[in-house]
């Protein structure tokens, strides 16, 4: 039967010599160093008085008909290019148009209040 020097094996093995033992006290220890506290401004913890109300219901019909025209401009764009022919004629800025309609769209959530 072969014995492997793996983690089962029951041989004794010799101590690791610490080679750093002799070092040890030659080092110099480090100073620990006091952390100032971090305190807050009082100036900076003041709230902010909010001046504007909730958006009309208008701004929110307007930025969702954005990205909603903006979808429906790639979708159609997409599914009857070959039928209709001014959009076939614009090429690739269709893309630029219905992205272009969902980012002012995307925009203007910025503002939703």
């Amino acid at each position: 039967m072969v014995r492997g020097l793996g983690h089962n094996s029951t041989e004794s093995r010799p101590p690791v010599p610490d080679l750093n033992a002799e070092y040890e006290d030659d080092m110099p220890k480090s100073k620990v160093r006091k952390k100032t506290d971090y305190t807050i401004n009082p100036a900076s913890r003041t709230p902010v008085k909010v001046k504007a109300g909730p958006s009309p219901v208008w701004y929110v019909v307007i930025m969702l008909g954005f990205m909603l025209a903006g979808l429906v401009w790639l979708l159609v764009y997409y599914l009857a290019n070959d039928k209709i022919s001014w959009m076939a004629d614009l090429g690739a800025w269709n893309f630029l148009i219905g992205f272009g309609l969902m980012v002012i769209g995307l925009i203007m959530t910025m503002r939703w209040r």
